[in-house]
């Protein structure tokens, strides 16, 4: 797993500044964005509360769920992980927490996250014998590739995600190449939106690697299916979640604990206030889902999601911070 050095971590990063007197009391902050929607906004949130209600010079960088969180282990950068997918790292998280290297703070997502494989609901009233990975994987013929009719296709995440290393061990698990699939690389997010989106415009088979919260779940209604077992915290830490493990076994995919990761240089260096906020900054999976419904209708970026999000809902934000640091990003909006 290739590290990210802390220098190579800041030349990513899009500066969101702040004067020099503002950050002599919180100083510099490096805040890691993952690249699907509900993590940027959440790291163009803190970016803006850190910077304009506590003075911190914020910047953000971009990240990934392994190499960012492996980083923070390694390396002690970036600072700040706003939406972290810990159930995807188990053995990283385990160690950096063990060693003193990683603090958690709040859960990010206070009713959790759900990932797995998910088939189109049209897909599933057609085919009510469809609720397990096992019933998808006796079907190929009803999930072409796009390349070879005769295999069916399973699409993955990109590279970089854990989501996307659990779904090529359960590949291995259910034995779907033998079933007659192919793992397919959708190659970027975009790319794994699109294919999902493409399959609903002509009403095709398509079955894959999804998560929630997500604005494109509340555009196309999936099924997620039946993993058929029940799970098995060792397996999932011993291989279903390690990419060189050779023999994983079928597993269920646990609900996921989304929680913001610091490293302990940075919450042992924070002011108290700003501490208490990222201990206390957690909010719901229909107030994400709403948001990045508002984000994908307007074309929006992280940063004006997360101004949109403080504009209009000042009685979730305003609980998570001191009623100075409230007036400051009231008057920064």
């Amino acid at each position: 797993m290739k590290k990210l050095s802390v220098s190579a971590l800041l030349s990513l990063g899009v500066s969101f500044g702040a004067t020099a007197a503002m950050a002599q009391d919180c100083g510099d902050v490096t805040i890691a964005s993952m690249n699907w929607q509900s993590a940027e906004v959440l790291a163009a949130l803190d970016a803006f509360i850190l910077k304009e209600g506590y003075g911190c010079n914020t910047s953000v960088i971009t990240g990934d769920t392994v190499p960012t969180i492996t980083s923070m282990v390694e390396t002690g950068a970036p600072d700040l992980a706003p939406e972290g997918w810990v159930d995807l790292v188990p053995e990283v998280i385990a160690r950096g927490t063990a060693e003193g290297r990683l603090v958690p703070g709040a859960l990010a997502l206070s009713d959790g996250a759900v990932q797995g494989w998910w088939i189109p609901k049209y897909l599933a009233d057609a085919n009510p014998d469809l609720k397990t990975i096992d019933d998808v994987l006796k079907r190929p013929d009803l999930f072409p590739d796009a390349e070879d009719a005769s295999k069916g296709a399973v699409h993955n995440g990109p590279a970089g995600w854990g989501g996307t290393v659990v779904t090529a061990q359960l590949f291995k698990a259910y034995g779907a190449e033998a079933a007659g699939f192919k793992l397919i690389d959708t190659g970027s997010a975009a790319g794994l939106d699109g294919s999902i989106a493409r399959a609903y415009e002509n009403q095709q088979g398509w079955v894959g690697y999804y998560w929630a919260p997500t604005a494109l779940l509340g555009k196309y209604e999936m099924v997620k299916l039946d993993h058929g077992v029940e799970f098995n915290a060792e397996e999932w830490a011993r291989c279903n979640s390690v990419a060189e493990c050779p023999d994983p076994q079928k597993n269920d995919w646990p609900g996921d604990t989304v929680q913001t990761l610091m490293t302990s240089g940075f919450a042992e260096r924070a002011p108290a206030d700003v501490k208490a906020y990222l201990d206390t900054r957690s909010w719901s999976n229909a107030t994400v889902n709403a948001l990045m419904a508002w984000m994908t209708d307007n074309q929006a970026a992280g940063e004006d999601g997360a101004r949109y999000f403080l504009e209009n809902n000042e009685e979730i934000w305003t609980p998570w911070v001191t009623p100075e640091a409230a007036e400051k990003i009231r008057s920064a909006l």
